[in-house]
């Protein structure tokens, strides 16, 4: 989150802490893309996840009073979030996977890319997000709000809950888990072909 945003976030927590309650409308328009980044990542179920995103920020909501100013607001929701998430998959006793999209590739391109070509990309990128929605959670989490959404070592670190010596070692294993199976998938492939 930039600099901006985080000052209007502590601007709107502000205005919410001293009565305006409509202000939160706008915390929430501030944070939600984050909050939907995180969750997304674990919850593929469209309906599961806008329950357990509004469930977020009425937490959110809950404990703004207990916001120290420690770190960022985008940290601390995105904290809570991802204990939120963790939460909801234990209840559920399953790993559940983030949804492929099936637009990988938009029109324009569709159209200047071989028929064959164009295949073998859409297999390519479906076995890639097959294969980190795959990835134990902490792994799948770590690798793709890294990657993806470009947190950095310490964020990851307060979000997960983790030092950043953890965090650092569940992107490195998350890589080598992803590329064991990415070989293992395309060389089987291969041999079959």
């Amino acid at each position: 989150m930039n600099e901006m945003t985080e000052k209007r976030g502590q601007t709107c927590l502000n205005q919410v802490l001293s009565g305006n309650q409509k202000a939160f409308r706008e915390f929430i328009d501030l944070y939600k893309k984050l909050v939907f980044s995180i969750a997304g990542k674990l919850v593929d179920n469209p309906d599961d996840l806008n329950d357990l995103c509004q469930e977020i920020f009425i937490k959110v909501y809950q404990n703004l009073s207990q916001f120290r100013g420690d770190s960022k607001i985008s940290t601390w929701i995105g904290k809570i979030t991802y204990l939120s998430c963790l939460n909801y998959l234990r209840k559920k006793k399953s790993l559940i996977t983030a949804s492929i999209n099936d637009n990988v590739l938009n029109q324009e391109t569709v159209q200047s890319i071989p028929p064959d070509q164009l295949a073998e990309n859409r297999d390519i990128s479906l076995l890639l997000k097959q294969e980190i929605n795959n990835l134990p959670p902490r792994f799948r989490v770590a690798l793709t709000l890294y990657h993806l959404d470009g947190l950095k070592y310490h964020e990851l670190s307060e979000i997960m809950g983790l030092s950043e010596g953890t965090v650092k070692s569940h992107l490195f294993r998350a890589r080598q888990l992803l590329k064991k199976r990415l070989l293992e998938k395309y060389q089987q492939e291969e041999l079959i072909s």
